[in-house]
């Protein structure tokens, strides 16, 4: 992997906007995370199921530990900066290294929707991408159905460029994926 990347995720930096604070993923995170992950609106559109248990929760914080250490993993836990609950992730779930591009992902608590909170989170990421990382490209890869999420992609200034019928066999069923991306445009604010 690359040395920069290398080198700034050694330890992952937080990051604060005016209502939050994102910052490493930590096991006593637990109660907050299985709070949401369990319900099944939150995981329709994406790849995992709901989560079965908090003991579930706290063993996939467990080896996210591991994924840090091994700098192979770059989420932030988006916190309330105020009450320092946890509400959701957000981060890079790709490097395409040889592109100088990454893939963004984050999810949200549902007691949060509709606030702002994820397109500010998305926001931080995409300046920490291209200020800090000196990426060109960022893509959003979304199932079609998922409006929210391309409705916060698109409010970040993502643009989608391609639609992937029957991309990923995903829970017995395919799903389409459309790929939102975002040119480095030093002009362009976050």
């Amino acid at each position: 992997m690359d040395e920069k990347l290398l080198s700034v995720f050694t330890k992952i930096p937080t990051l604060h906007t005016s209502r939050l604070t994102l910052r490493k993923l930590t096991v006593s995170d637990a109660f907050d995370m299985y709070d949401y992950s369990k319900r099944p609106e939150v995981s329709r559109y994406l790849l995992w199921s709901p989560h079965e248990s908090q003991w579930a929760t706290r063993g996939y914080l467990s080896y996210l530990q591991k994924q840090y250490a091994k700098r192979q993993f770059y989420d932030w836990a988006v916190t309330l900066t105020d009450s320092k609950k946890m509400i959701g992730t957000v981060g890079f779930t790709a490097f395409d290294i040889p592109n100088n591009s990454a893939e963004v992902g984050y999810v949200l608590s549902p007691d949060y929707w509709g606030k702002g909170i994820a397109a500010e989170a998305l926001n931080k990421i995409i300046e920490f991408g291209f200020d800090r990382l000196d990426l060109h490209r960022l893509e959003a890869r979304i199932m079609t159905e998922n409006a929210r999420s391309k409705r916060v992609a698109e409010k970040c200034g993502f643009v989608c460029e391609a639609v992937m019928r029957d991309k990923l066999y995903v829970k017995g069923e395919y799903r389409t994926i459309d790929i939102f991306a975002r040119i480095n445009d030093k002009n362009q604010k976050y």
